[in-house]
């Protein structure tokens, strides 16, 4: 339990920082720097598969993560393809995932696999794909 806590923590972390300068500038300038920086978030469900914690991915499942969701362009599959997790990829698979979506820049999880030289998660998609 301690371990999502974490996690969790770690997920909802700060997505946008603000950096107020004008403390930094001379007082007369009425014009205050700001700088904003835009971090890509990834969600949890997806951090988890790169991680290969396959118990929070069961979790994260059973209480309702939609397992063809995209996450910074990418569908948790893809993750699990690209990191070669081929007990999540089994398990997305089993509950729905969709393998022929593309990534933002048109790459599917089989490509991902190939890409990266996963063969067992290489594997498992072709042998899910050839049999539908």
């Amino acid at each position: 339990m301690r371990t999502l806590l974490f996690i969790i923590t770690i997920a909802l972390g700060t997505v946008t920082t603000n950096v107020q300068a004008s403390n930094f500038i001379s007082n007369t300038n009425t014009n205050p720097l700001t700088v904003t920086v835009n971090k890509p978030m990834v969600n949890l469900l997806c951090t988890s598969i790169a991680k290969g914690d396959t118990e929070i991915v069961k979790k994260l499942i059973a209480n309702g993560e939609n397992v063809n969701q995209k996450s910074n362009g990418l569908t948790p599959a893809m993750y699990a393809a690209k990191y070669n997790r081929a007990e999540i990829l089994q398990l997305l698979i089993s509950k729905g995932a969709n393998l022929k979506v593309k990534c933002n820049k048109g790459y599917t999880a089989l490509d991902y696999a190939k890409a990266t030289n996963a063969k067992e998660a290489q594997n498992i998609i072709e042998t899910t794909i050839a049999k539908k």
